[in-house]
């Protein structure tokens, strides 16, 4: 059996072809797959458990298929979708993660998490995201009507997608300080995550030890997921085919 890991894959009705990608995705993985595990920014913005992206029925569906047949589904949130919550979890069969957390694997413990809290040289955006991640901002936040949540999260999209334009990659990319402490905190030497949109496999000295971290790719014109089992991991990327609609 395996473990499967995505992030970033941005769905959004803009783009239907990702969400065909996924779907087939899961398909592909129903047999096979122990556990799989969502690592953020699924949805390219999440206004609230009572108004879900649009068009995400069939997936919804084949989730909730997966976890009913065996397949152990966990979520964390991403720097586009910190809002989705328990009832959304309830809808897929999945479990809400911390958004940092150790897991172990068939290759060993791995520490898990999107990657947002890993980019430290950008204090513009982790003031932002610890705005957002406060639970009183999210709770002023999700008492306003739908038409006023949209509004707030295409201003605030557009906003960060510009400032993202503005910056050097050293300031959008991981902190090397930061991903060292937090694999000394969590006393392992593997690392996975997503966010930046860079995915590798990187080698790193961590006190003496040999230590890894996994870098999972966006969804665009390629897709992209971790397999690990017994024998290892493979880091795969595949084609997203563009079908008329």
């Amino acid at each position: 059996m395996s473990v499967y890991f995505v992030s970033d894959l941005h769905l959004k009705p803009e783009r239907p072809d990702l969400t065909r990608a996924f779907l087939h995705f899961l398909h592909t993985i129903q047999e096979d797959a122990d556990s799989l595990f969502l690592l953020g920014d699924i949805f390219e913005a999440w206004i609230g458990d009572d108004a879900p992206t649009p068009g995400l029925e069939s997936l919804i569906t084949q989730l909730k298929s997966l976890s009913d047949n065996g397949c152990k589904i966990f979520f964390q949130h991403g720097n586009r979708d910190f809002l989705v919550g328990e009832s959304f979890m309830q809808m897929i069969g999945a479990t809400l993660l911390p958004e940092i957390t150790t897991e172990h694997l068939p290759v060993g413990d791995a520490v898990i998490l999107h990657g947002d809290q890993l980019c430290t040289d950008d204090q513009e955006y982790m003031q932002f995201r610890s705005l957002v991640r406060d639970s009183a901002w999210q709770q002023e936040f999700l008492s306003k009507s739908l038409e006023e949540r949209l509004s707030i999260a295409r201003q605030l999209r557009d906003t960060s997608k510009q400032r993202t334009t503005e910056k050097s990659d050293y300031i959008t990319d991981v902190n090397p300080h930061t991903v060292k402490q937090t694999l000394d905190d969590s006393k392992v030497t593997l690392m996975i995550h997503g966010h930046t949109h860079r995915p590798a496999i990187h080698e790193i000295d961590l006190n003496g030890q040999q230590a890894k971290r996994i870098v999972l790719g966006d969804w665009d014109q390629l897709g992209w997921y971790l397999k690990v089992d017994s024998d290892g991991f493979d880091l795969i990327s595949f084609e997203i085919k563009k079908a008329a609609d």
